[in-house]
């Protein structure tokens, strides 16, 4: 119901106003109780006269003060709103526009709050909303149509959406627009990414290209519908991280932030950091923008020996929580692991490297491979994944067995052509050969050396291009035979075979017509020779070697989503059919393949250079994601007025009772009126009085949490998440008192600027970004907690930053929290710890130091007071993403953890070391 600039949320209460005049009937018709006083001897009342007079009715200014509290309280119930701007008339249509690609990750939660921001309004003037998103969709899955539903149904589903890990397609968005019958007027809002699409490539097979024309014809059709909001995050954001290439010893990347609109400062300092599988750091380096850049450089260079093959590379503001977006994540496969090749010598004493065969292969394969020489014995015992072998010396018989069992199981055996030994003797060539070899170019030739031939499509070099200077003087024969074509992997211009392959069991053969070393040819000291054995290695498909084969389509295996997290794929992902596939609805970026062969496709090397979008109709209002107006709720001050005079009325009708003591003079109307006024201003909103301020009573606080155990939360100074603080930790203490023996009384919050924390068992501290940095004694304070037992719960909730709140705070080394910390078995037995959102990692301190093994810290950001929060008649206060109400229960299990953790600290410790325990009980 809307009345001018006010919305009534409630408006079926307001009939209620109506029975004002009954009430104003009923309070004048019963008059005020009588007063009481002691009878005495009738002879003591003689010649009394009494001053008092008892009214028979109650005064008119009294049933005034009752009926505008009535009315007050009647009002405020029916929820009136005030609103911020001039809204449209109702029922007129919104038309909501949403980026949902890979750009709008980082900052999607923002997103979400403005959208439903806007159907919360609509909701309210009773309007249909229409909602359009721009991802680019599957090509066998056609876009449903675009029809005006309820706000409280599209409410529903917005909980549901998230951001897609590849780009937009606003033409088809236009195109789908111009298919739907919208009629004007309407209200258009677009929540956009920033960011210019991604041209089709011109000619095929070029570079994709930046075009900011697609969103302004998205945005003149849509201001063809009615006036035109268009919402964007602030500048700089998103980043796209590229894949890396080997420098030295160290990977190179280059971090983009978009370019145009306004020329942008130096950015914050970033952590690029190189993870193993299991999630576990290898490297990290740091990453700043300089004042106007749009490009960094950075080389992250990983330990020498022993570590895990690296598997990830992400972006990080504090270095240890990786940021949102598929564009911050770049992918390894198998190309990138290290693999293990054996050398095998044929004369140990020919120490001179330059005469040495093994020399340039040793000198190609140092950077991506752990290289070992040793004789082909010692070498099958402890089998690596590439053998290379120098000539075409014959395999000694008391060898061939083992050297055969290890090609079939999946190794790579590799040869070079030679003038020692006798070709086909030992049954290890995936060709037949001729006898002797082919000499090009030579004194007594009239040939003239050849030349590599372009590289077939069906084997690993496809896409290498043949350098021109590389010329071949000789080389060994393939008797010509039926499937040669199919076994020929490079060939040289006359179109005799340069390399050959043949698969025997997992493994396969792979012969080079030339010698390892320049006697035959020019190929070992041209860069092509390092890019074929890389390639070599990397399709060896060996469980050890992994390596996607190239030639044969890949199945997806875990692809990433919109905030860069690797998870199953779904029936709509296509397999990988080629060397060069681009990131789409399709092809989401990922791993394809399976666990012992794997291909990564990222998105970096699909998009344009990343731009910012600036070309936009004249017409077009441009504000930020949080520079939307909030209408102003009245409820809250007008139940507190109404509280406000229903206090004076109390202290009227006692005082007209004879209850008070009698003041010398009856105050008037206008004394009254004066009293009221002073109540009401310093009255506050109704939601800020039912929780406990900064200025609360110190000593009273202490008394509070030492006559009864309650955990405490930190107000941020945002009463939205303040609430959200209160609610959550009010339903985990409820969940407690059902599941445990913990009795607690209800939370309190207090502000760390004058409170003392230490008497709280547990202190919840969210990241808000409007809390200002702690004063040197509020750090102090928090040093303290920490220092005599305290446990302190920083929460950054699934993106906040607490790098500048936790500057001076005494936080130990961290390490990331698994299933074998006590944490995860203090109560329930957990194998990880999500809250409202899932997959963002816990951590605590390495090393519990002087609390007897307890740490004094847990970071997170997985936001689990918005999981517990509950409030009652309302039900969950937000939806819990990916895993629904189950997820929701493990977070309250979570809950019961960290509660008991900081009850009884390591007492479940113990029970980790358990089997060590035993053994020495028995020893």
């Amino acid at each position: 119901m809307i009345l001018g600039p006010f919305t009534i949320a409630l408006p079926y209460v307001l009939p209620l106003l109506a029975t004002l005049p009954l009430l104003w009937w009923l309070l004048r018709a019963t008059p005020p109780a009588p007063r009481r006083v002691v009878f005495p001897a009738l002879r003591l009342l003689a010649g009394l006269r009494t001053e008092d007079r008892v009214s028979a009715h109650t005064p008119w200014w009294l049933l005034a003060l009752r009926l505008l509290i009535a009315a007050l309280v009647i009002i405020g119930l029916s929820h009136p709103l005030y609103k911020a701007t001039g809204g449209p008339a109702p029922g007129t249509p919104l038309v909501l526009v949403i980026d949902d690609g890979w750009a709008a990750g980082p900052d999607w939660r923002d997103r979400l709050a403005a959208a439903d921001l806007l159907l919360e309004r609509a909701e309210r003037d009773e309007r249909p909303v229409i909602v359009l998103t721009t991802a680019a969709r599957p090509a066998d899955a056609p876009a449903p149509p675009l029809e005006a539903r309820p706000a409280s149904a599209v409410r529903g589903d917005l909980q549901a959406m998230a951001p897609h890990p590849w780009g937009t397609d606003r033409r088809a968005a236009a195109l789908r627009l111009a298919q739907a019958s919208i009629t004007p007027p309407a209200t258009v809002t677009w929540i956009h990414d920033g960011i210019a699409d991604s041209a089709p490539p011109s000619p095929p097979g070029a570079p994709p290209r930046a075009d900011d024309t697609a969103s302004r014809a998205l945005a003149e059709a849509l201001g063809g519908l009615g006036p035109l909001t268009v919402l964007t995050a602030e500048a700089g954001a998103p980043l796209v991280l590229s894949p890396p290439t080997r420098a030295g010893d160290g990977l190179a990347l280059t971090l983009t932030r978009p370019r145009g609109g306004e020329i942008p400062g130096p950015a914050d300092r970033l952590w690029v950091r190189l993870l193993d599988g299991q999630g576990r750091l290898i490297a990290r380096s740091e990453a700043a923008f300089a004042a106007g850049a749009f490009e960094s450089a950075v080389v992250l260079t990983p330990p020498g020996g022993g570590q895990s093959p690296p598997a990830r590379i992400e972006l990080s503001r504090d270095g240890a929580t990786a940021l949102a977006g598929a564009g911050a994540v770049v992918l390894l496969d198998d190309s990138w692991r290290r693999r293990p090749v054996g050398l095998v010598p044929r004369d140990e004493a020919a120490a001179v490297p330059l005469l040495d065969p093994l020399h340039y292969v040793e000198k190609a394969l140092a950077p991506q491979a752990d290289l070992r020489r040793g004789a082909l014995a010692s070498l099958l015992a402890a089998p690596p994944a590439v053998i290379v072998l120098p000539d075409l010396t014959p395999v000694p018989a008391s060898e061939a067995g083992a050297l055969d069992a290890w090609i079939r199981q999946g190794g790579t055996l590799i040869r070079f052509a030679g003038p020692r030994g006798e070709a086909g003797l030992d049954g290890f060539l995936p060709v037949r050969l001729r006898g002797g070899d082919r000499q090009l170019g030579g004194a007594l030739s009239w040939s003239e050396p050849a030349r590599l031939a372009p590289f077939p499509d069906h084997g690993p070099f496809a896409g290498l291009e043949p350098p021109a200077d590389v010329t071949i003087a000789s080389q060994v024969l393939a008797e010509p035979e039926p499937g040669l074509e199919a076994r020929t992997w490079a060939r040289l211009t006359d179109g005799t075979p340069l390399v050959t392959a043949q698969s025997r069991g997992r493994g396969r053969i792979v012969l080079f017509h030339v010698t390892a070393d320049p006697r035959w040819s020019s190929l070992p000291l041209s860069g092509v020779f390092v890019r074929m054995l890389e390639r070599v290695i990397t399709a060896t498909p060996g469980l050890e070697a992994g390596g996607a084969d190239r030639s044969r389509p890949l199945a997806p295996w875990r692809v990433l989503d919109g905030f860069g997290r690797l998870g199953t794929p779904g029936p709509e992902v296509r397999p990988l059919d080629g060397p060069a596939v681009a990131v789409g609805a399709d092809h989401p970026p990922g791993l394809y393949g399976d666990d012992s062969a794997t291909r990564a496709l990222n998105l970096a090397p699909s998009l344009a250079p990343v731009s910012a979008q600036t070309n936009w109709p004249p017409t077009t209002q441009r504000q930020s994601l949080g520079g939307l107006a909030r209408d102003r709720d009245l409820m809250p001050w007008l139940l507190a007025t109404a509280l406000a005079l229903a206090v004076v009325d109390l202290i009227a009708t006692l005082a007209l009772r004879g209850l008070l003591a009698p003041p010398r003079r009856r105050p008037g109307l206008s004394a009254m009126v004066v009293a009221i006024a002073g109540l009401w201003l310093a009255a506050p909103p109704l939601a800020q009085a039912q929780q406990p301020g900064p200025s609360e009573d110190a000593e009273t606080l202490v008394r509070e949490a030492v006559l009864q155990t309650r955990l405490a939360y930190v107000l941020t100074g945002d009463p939205a998440v303040d609430q959200v603080s209160a609610a959550g930790l009010g339903a985990l203490t409820e969940v407690l008192g059902r599941r445990t023996s913990a009795a607690l009384a209800p939370p309190l919050g207090i502000a760390l600027e004058s409170q003392d924390p230490r008497v709280f068992p547990l202190l919840y501290w969210p990241v808000s970004g409007s809390q200002p940095p702690l004063s040197t004694q509020a750090r102090e304070r928090v040093n303290a907690y920490m220092r005599y037992g305290g446990l302190l719960v920083i929460d950054t909730r699934d993106g906040g930053d607490a790098r500048a709140l936790a500057e001076g705070l005494e936080i130990p080394p961290l390490r990331e929290a698994g299933p074998d910390h006590v944490l995860g078995r203090s109560f329930y037995l957990l194998g990880d710890f999500p809250g409202r959102v899932a997959g963002n990692a816990t951590w605590v301190a390495a090393d519990g130091g002087d609390t007897d093994g307890v740490s004094p810290v847990v970071i997170g950001g997985n936001d689990w007071a918005a999981a517990w929060a509950n409030q009652p008649g309302e039900g969950y206060l937000f939806a819990v993403t990916p895993g629904g109400e189950r997820q929701r229960e493990m977070a309250y299990r979570f809950g019961v953890n960290l509660v008991m953790y900081a009850l009884t600290g390591s007492y479940k410790g113990d029970q980790v070391h358990l089997p060590a325990i035993l053994e020495r009980l028995t020893n």
